[in-house]
């Protein structure tokens, strides 16, 4: 029998709080689907408590959206914001449009990556977020409101996930590749 009126102690060692170092922001954007016209539009709102990138202690960021295939490859063009220069809780309200037929929802994903604009060399990517039926958690439940929810704008923060390096595939690396051959 267990005497519920004796103290049990249990001593453990205490451990530093680590700190958490991959947090990279956060960013709050509407998706707004017709589909008897297959628009969906994007709105990128804001983001906030972005990580600093630059040694000023601030980011210049803009957002780069693209539409995915399931194996990664981007179909049509990329749009992108404008730049907020030197802010970490940026402000947008800047609206894409994408065509994606009804029957294609399935078969795609949305990528919003997050980026610090460089004049010089390629931007750096801050974090991304990626959407569609084949994601899980909020990108998931984000997607599926979208669909369920046609001609009406279905808005949700996300927090930025680390974007694989070498994935950002910036016309500005293509050209100085180019430029670079060419001599």
């Amino acid at each position: 029998m267990v005497d519920l009126a004796q103290t049990i102690e249990e001593w453990k060692d205490l451990c530093s709080v680590k700190v958490d170092d991959q947090y990279l922001g956060d960013i709050c954007f509407s998706l707004r689907y017709v589909p008897t016209s297959g628009k969906l539009t994007v709105g990128i709102l804001e983001c906030k408590n972005l990580k600093k990138m630059d040694i000023t202690g601030a980011s210049d960021p803009y957002v780069k959206i693209k539409l995915l295939d399931r194996k990664g490859k981007r179909i049509g063009k990329k749009k992108k914001t404008s730049v907020k220069m030197g802010n970490l809780n940026p402000y947008y309200n800047e609206s894409f449009v994408f065509i994606v037929e009804q029957e294609q929802l399935r078969r795609v994903n949305l990528e919003l990556t997050v980026s610090d604009y460089d004049r010089i060399g390629t931007s750096d990517p801050i974090g991304r977020v990626i959407l569609g039926y084949n994601r899980k958690g909020a990108e998931i439940k984000h997607w599926r409101e979208m669909v369920e929810n046609p001609r009406r704008p279905v808005i949700h923060w996300h927090v930025l996930q680390d974007p694989e390096p070498g994935e950002d595939d910036d016309d500005e690396k293509k050209k100085d590749s180019k430029k670079a051959k060419d001599g």
